[in-house]
């Protein structure tokens, strides 16, 4: 088969195609960046350059979406035009390939990291006797392949002959770098889907993305099923090296739920399993590690290593994900100990490494990750603060949901909200921060957190004295009576509880003050703080900094950036260059282990009073 030389403008850039090749895939092999808001699809008609011959006649897509005046001046589409001869291609000055995402400002360029080629193969005869294989390679030649560096699992070579006969020799070879990981009868380039998990110990969400467009065409979420063995981290490495089974009972658990998602996603979209090609993966260390099927108990003892931190790509079938059988799962990368690809995910999607200014990044739960820094350096490190942000181990907490007080205000007197506007059931991580943040404003607790007797009350506190009763042989503070709950129980913050916040709170705040000493910086030197997850979503800035979570000096400067784990997870599956990013982003990046560290006793100390 023929090939041309084409000469991108400006630059004089020169590659060589094989004729039939798109102006696309001619930048492709060029390397060259450029816009195609529809994923190369035809349905946008934005992707228009000027080539002055060359492509040979319009094609129907083209003579729909470009006026006919553009099509005398050389206008054509770069994702229709084919190459027919040599020619020369002129881009248009400035080159935009980014997509704005709804979540915020933060843009990228589509990269899919598999590609769809439709082919129609030479036909075998007596004069030619080619084998399928070698025609096969002949035509992915024809469109920029080089035959010599293609590869072919077995599996599916077993299968080209009869797929290749059936479908009249007319295929779609799903590839993967240089490597056919799929073959489908017919043309099925127009439609190509993936899906990114964020995967946490307590949920996991997953959102349906097109993977030429960027589209998010909807997100489900579930509760992750290995609670059940477990509540957090430590309790499920325990677990996998403790129970019979317990390593592939978690595991299993988790590919279910993915695969439960996957399900619910597809069936909500309209589509099917087979149109997924493409799984994306940010979770914690353990989380991780439970997802891929490895033990993570070196992680829980000294010097805390994880079997692996590098990007994992792994075909479906290898972790048993219900996709196209072509599909690929792409693991984001760890940083070290208990920060992982979770952590990753959240920088990639703030863009901290490409940040001129210092800014301090805090995902709170469970097990609460830090980050710190700029483009220049950034060091990081995982804080166990232990389930009360979760609202376990809280006598009255209740995870975020219907029936949860969520916000707790002291003005003219005691109000709450709740989700889902029933009666109360509970309270959450964020009302329990609330409703310490109000009792220390009023002086209602001192410094160590203890609970002041209502006889030394005065002020607007001396009007809530009738809130203090004891419970359990403690004092403790009802938000709601036993008469205004939907349980008949009064909902209560305890003396105990207050000292569980405490903990937890004093574990982040330590390893905030941690790294701030690392690094060499004060309060004053961090321009903004990034709030991510479910937690940090909706809590109080003013309650978080009242009680010393967050340093007072930095409340006008924090930012709740929402789930941006799976924002990340999104980024790294639509782009190949953002998923290498995310491993750069790994490598770059300084891990602080909080329990060497010389005075980090004293620094936790201090950091659980108020």
């Amino acid at each position: 088969m023929n090939s041309y030389q084409v000469i991108f403008l400006p630059g004089d850039l020169v590659v060589e195609v094989q004729a039939g090749s798109t102006i696309r895939e001619a930048m492709d092999l060029a390397g060259i960046d450029f816009d195609f808001p529809c994923g190369g699809r035809g349905k946008c008609g934005k992707c228009r350059v000027h080539v002055p011959a060359g492509t040979g006649d319009p094609t129907a897509t083209e003579s729909e979406l470009l006026q006919p005046r553009e099509l005398e001046a050389g206008i054509r589409l770069a994702c229709e035009a084919r190459v027919h001869g040599h020619m020369t291609v002129e881009l248009p000055r400035q080159l935009q390939h980014n997509i704005l995402m709804t979540s915020g400002e933060r843009t990228y360029r589509i990269e899919p990291h598999l590609k769809k080629i439709f082919v129609e193969m030479a036909e075998p005869s007596l004069d030619a006797q080619h084998s399928d294989w070698h025609r096969l390679k002949d035509s992915l030649a024809g469109r920029g392949y080089n035959p010599a560096c293609l590869e072919i699992p077995v599996a599916l070579l077993r299968r080209l002959p009869d797929t290749a006969r059936r479908a009249g020799h007319r295929l779609t070879a799903v590839m993967h770098g240089s490597t056919v990981a799929g073959l489908e009868e017919h043309d099925t380039v127009p439609v190509m889907l993936g899906m990114a998990f964020d995967i946490g110990t307590t949920t996991i969400v997953g959102y349906l993305l097109d993977l030429y467009s960027g589209e998010d065409l909807c997100a489900v979420s579930t509760l992750n099923p290995q609670t059940r063995f477990g509540a957090d981290v430590i309790s499920r490495i325990t677990f996998a090296n403790r129970e019979k089974g317990g390593l592939n009972r978690l595991h299993t658990a988790v590919v279910e739920a993915v695969n439960k998602l996957v399900g619910e996603a597809v069936k909500k979209a309209g589509v099917t399993r087979e149109q997924v090609y493409g799984v994306s993966i940010a979770a914690n260390t353990c989380m991780h590690h439970l997802f891929l099927g490895i033990n993570p108990g070196n992680i829980a003892a000294a010097p805390y290593v994880a079997a692996v931190s590098e990007p994992v790509v792994a075909g479906a079938g290898e972790l048993g994900i219900d996709i196209n059988p072509a599909g690929r799962v792409f693991v984001l990368p760890n940083i070290a100990g208990f920060v992982g690809a979770d952590t990753t995910a959240v920088l990639l999607a703030a863009e901290v490494d490409r940040s001129a200014d210092i800014k301090l990044v805090i995902d709170i739960g469970t097990n609460g990750e830090i980050a710190l820094g700029s483009g220049e350096r950034m060091v990081a490190c995982s804080a166990a603060a232990g389930p009360a942000f979760e609202g376990a181990q809280i006598s009255c907490g209740m995870r975020g949901a219907d029936g949860a007080i969520d916000h707790v205000k002291f003005q003219d007197g005691l109000s709450y909200s709740v989700i889902g506007g029933g009666k109360p059931l509970g309270i959450c991580g964020s009302a329990l921060l609330d409703t310490v943040a109000g009792l220390l404003e009023l002086g209602m607790i001192n410094k160590r957190g203890k609970l002041l007797p209502p006889e030394q009350l005065t002020g607007e506190a001396a009007g809530l004295k009738d809130c203090f009763v004891e419970h359990g042989g403690q004092p403790a503070f009802v938000l709601a009576g036993a008469g205004e709950t939907g349980h008949g129980r009064a909902v209560m913050i305890t003396q105990s509880d207050i000292r569980e916040l405490q903990l937890a709170k004093g574990a982040i705040a330590a390893g905030i003050r941690v790294l701030m000493e690392v690094l060499g910086v004060e309060p004053g030197d961090i321009k903004e703080v990034l709030l991510a997850g479910a937690f940090g979503n909706y809590l109080n800035p003013h309650s978080a900094c009242v009680i010393g979570l967050i340093p007072p000096e930095l409340e006008s400067k924090i930012t709740m950036i929402g789930n941006a784990a799976g924002t990340g997870a999104k980024l790294a599956l639509l782009s190949s260059g953002e998923y290498r990013r995310a491993a750069g982003i790994a490598e770059y990046v300084e891990f602080v282990e909080l329990g060497s560290y010389p005075r980090f006793n004293s620094i936790f100390a201090r950091g659980t009073y108020f």
